[in-house]
């Protein structure tokens, strides 16, 4: 799966998703440190990639709709110090098939995944 990297999420993230097959760019790395979300997003749409991020405005399906994007994947971990989000978010890659969450809104937290789907073409 090709990811990015909202600027809230730690860089040492990335070799850990890069360890489970996945190719991964970050905020940083593409000079987006400070842009808006909408920035942001529309770069993960240009390049086919879906965002992992901290940032509850990303996931406001207003701005970012299911089946207009590749996917939306919010984090909210018990703990917000780093290395316990970079566990929570690799232990959620491990157990997941990120291929099923594709085009989605996804908020993840310790008791549950909440997922937002496109609308199917019967809707």
């Amino acid at each position: 799966m090709r990811l990015k990297l909202d600027e809230n999420l730690s860089r040492h993230l990335k070799p850990g998703l890069e360890q489970q097959r996945h190719n991964v760019a970050t905020a940083a790395e593409e000079q987006l440190l400070g842009k808006s979300d909408v920035d942001v997003g529309a770069c993960a749409r240009r390049e086919g990639r879906m965002v992992f991020t901290l940032d509850l405005d990303v996931a406001d399906v207003r701005k970012f709709a299911p089946g207009d994007h590749p996917g939306v994947v919010l984090f909210r971990p018990r703990s917000m110090g780093p290395a316990a989000v970079n566990s929570f978010i690799l232990k959620f890659v491990r157990e997941t098939d990120l291929e099923e969450l594709a085009g989605c809104v996804t908020v993840v937290d310790p008791r549950r995944v909440r997922v937002r789907r496109p609308p199917s073409d019967a809707d």
